[in-house]
């Protein structure tokens, strides 16, 4: 069956539909990953977001039961120039197409992916959709621009109750502003006693935990849209270790009285070169985000800029002056991509041994 891939501004890219038999809207996002697209998809990150893999062909692993991000994917759709025919991987369970039939996640193949990423270059993120058969690609587009794309997509995907991931070692409060489970699984390398608390949680709840530290998750959308959490990360930095990953590292740049603005196209795939400015250390790295900290805006806190992008010089970490926090807008998780930055996990351990000793 035929499906039609249309642009806001009229472009349009017809190619074969995989996936559910449904349209849909979303934001026009690509990522340049090599692998992982399975880790990909089910990122949090991705909510409200139409995924264009620039790797040419996706599919060829299938789907197995180790690398899922989160229990139900909530992207809104899977843009691929090749889908496999075959899936060959000794932990394969189900194709990518069953899989995103089983998820209602409708997906198109045999297109132009580098003319669409260079659309998407030129134009920046934009709003897409796709539409199957004979539907009226006019009235199609004139929805598509009359749409309003949904602001609360944190609180569509954090979850709504506390829950643990029991460990015998250090007490970790872990914030759940769209939680990647690669995250909960670092901590549990760790032993860590973790519990996973709502995006809204006051500062009352995280404290009466007694927690030795407390992990800003990962998350879709602006980070502006998301005030309850300043006011939680103002009480309770200071008084607990504090770590942020990327949309957390965005919350706690604004908490401290940083600015963010929306990046043309985003941070989105496993090849990105950050830089470490103390020592000069370059790790490639994981990220998936559309926001970014505004370098000029933080001569005015008590945030020192730690971490840049060695592409374009944006803000890639940040830590406090007077407290023991700090926090990343890569992923050191690395699900997918490179293992590099995995000692900034290392790094909140051992600030989370320091405080307790010197407390």
């Amino acid at each position: 069956m035929k499906r039609t891939l249309l642009l806001e501004d009229g472009t349009t890219f017809v190619g074969e539909a995989f996936g559910a038999e449904k349209a849909t809207v979303g934001e026009l996002v690509f990522t340049t990953g090599m692998t992982g697209y399975q880790e990909g998809i089910t990122d949090p990150s991705f909510n409200g977001q139409i995924i264009v893999f620039t790797y040419p062909l996706i599919g060829n692993v299938g789907i197995n039961r180790d690398d899922f991000e989160s229990i139900e994917p909530s992207c809104k759709g899977v843009v691929v120039r090749e889908l496999a025919r075959r899936a060959s991987n000794w932990r394969n369970n189900l194709s990518l197409d069953e899989f995103l039939k089983q998820k209602g996640i409708p997906g198109i193949s045999g297109i132009d992916t580098r003319a669409l990423t260079k659309i998407v270059r030129e134009k920046g993120a934009i709003k897409a959709t796709l539409i199957d058969g004979k539907k009226d690609a006019e009235h199609s587009l004139d929805q598509l621009r009359a749409t309003v794309m949904p602001k609360k997509l944190v609180a569509e995907v954090s979850t709504t109750k506390a829950y643990p991931s029991p460990g015998l070692g250090k007490n970790v409060v872990v914030i759940d502003f769209g939680l990647k489970h690669s995250i909960l699984r670092e901590l549990s390398r760790y032993q860590c006693q973790v519990t996973v608390l709502p995006y809204n949680a006051t500062a009352e709840q995280v404290l009466a935990l007694a927690p030795d530290g407390v992990l800003l998750s990962n998350g879709p959308g602006d980070p502006q849209d998301v005030p309850e959490a300043l006011t939680l990360i103002r009480e309770i930095q200071g008084k607990v270790p504090l770590f942020g990953i990327c949309l957390g590292h965005q919350l706690f740049s604004l908490a401290n009285g940083a600015k963010t603005y929306k990046l043309p196209f985003g941070h989105r795939g496993s090849n990105h070169p950050v830089r470490e400015v103390a020592t000069g250390r370059i790790d490639f790295t994981s990220q998936n985000h559309g926001y970014a900290v505004s370098k000029e805006s933080l001569a005015e806190t008590d945030l020192i800029v730690t971490h840049v992008e060695v592409n374009d010089e944006t803000v890639e970490g940040v830590k406090h002056r007077h407290y023991p926090a700090f926090s990343v807008q890569f992923h050191p998780d690395a699900a997918p991509g490179p293992h590099d930055a995995h000692h900034v996990i290392q790094e909140f351990i051992e600030l989370m041994d320091a405080w307790k000793e010197s407390n």
